[in-house]
């Protein structure tokens, strides 16, 4: 699909809860419309190593259909960037998923993002 199609389906709800439904995750605060957009601030809740988790995260920017950023600002990670890019290739387009995080202070927290979570 066009890299501007590619871009709206990252930015969907819908879309996302159906990819991630192993997970069970729901979103629990809502974007204005299904396409989360500048400032919205959603919390999701989902299953994950068998523990509910609970993050709330904010759009921060958008460049149009190259890409998108969103950014933690509650949840169980000390510092989360979740970062979308867009590129057209033959024909299609390609989506680089960046995530950038480090666990919250503690031995087990470091220890859990060094052997499970950096995997």
């Amino acid at each position: 699909m066009p890299p501007a199609k590619a871009f709206d389906l990252s930015l969907s709800v819908t879309a996302h809860l159906a990819s991630m439904a192993g997970s069970r995750e729901r979103a629990i605060g809502r974007a204005k419309s299904d396409l989360v957009g500048l400032g919205d601030e959603i919390s999701w809740r989902a299953w994950h190593f068998g523990v509910p988790w609970r993050l709330t995260s904010r759009s921060l920017r958008s460049t149009g259909y190259t890409g998108s950023s969103m950014s933690k600002s509650a949840g169980p990670f000390h510092r989360f960037h979740h970062e979308h890019r867009f590129e057209s290739v033959d024909g299609g387009s390609r989506m680089t998923d960046i995530v950038e995080f480090e666990a919250p202070t503690g031995c087990w927290a470091r220890l859990a993002e060094r052997l499970v979570l950096a995997s």
